[in-house]
């Protein structure tokens, strides 16, 4: 049914979660796999914060990229491990919705696999619910990977 799925992450235990069961269904789909992790634009924060400061940004990329390497390794470990097909894709953008349905629509994938929630907290509420933002742009069919809950 599924022949190619985008698996948005942000190295939450969440986005972990929503990682190990795409990559499990792309096996039971012998689909494949584009991870993607979206980096922020700290030159459009920045500018949009209407700041007079000059600010040197090198160390906020190189801090952003070794991050990606590391989330998008487990990504491919993983899916190395079930023996499906994977490429990984980091963007920047100020927007991570915008930057996920993008990304989907250029690699012509079929199926958006994402967590509910990436972050928690302040910032949680600060972003809103990207997963959200995406349900209500895309024209390509988003599963939305929840929790489970330990029952009581």
């Amino acid at each position: 049914m599924f022949k190619h799925l985008l698996i948005p992450t942000d190295g939450s235990k969440l986005s972990e979660a929503a990682v190990r069961t795409g990559i499990q269904l792309a096996k039971e789909q012998g689909a494949q796999v584009t991870a993607l992790f979206v980096m922020p634009d700290y030159r459009a924060m920045v500018y949009g914060a209407r700041t007079l400061i000059a600010y040197d940004l090198t160390e906020f990329e190189k801090s952003a990229q070794a991050e990606a390497d590391v989330i998008l390794q487990f990504a491919l470990d993983l899916a190395q491990d079930a023996g499906v097909q994977c490429k990984t894709v980091r963007v920047t953008s100020p927007s991570i919705s915008e930057a996920i349905v993008k990304e989907a629509r250029d690699s012509h994938c079929d199926l958006i696999c994402m967590a509910s929630h990436g972050h928690k907290g302040i910032t949680g509420i600060l972003l809103g619910s990207e997963t959200q933002k995406v349900l209500t742009s895309s024209n390509i069919p988003v599963l939305v990977h929840r929790p489970v809950l330990a029952k009581h």
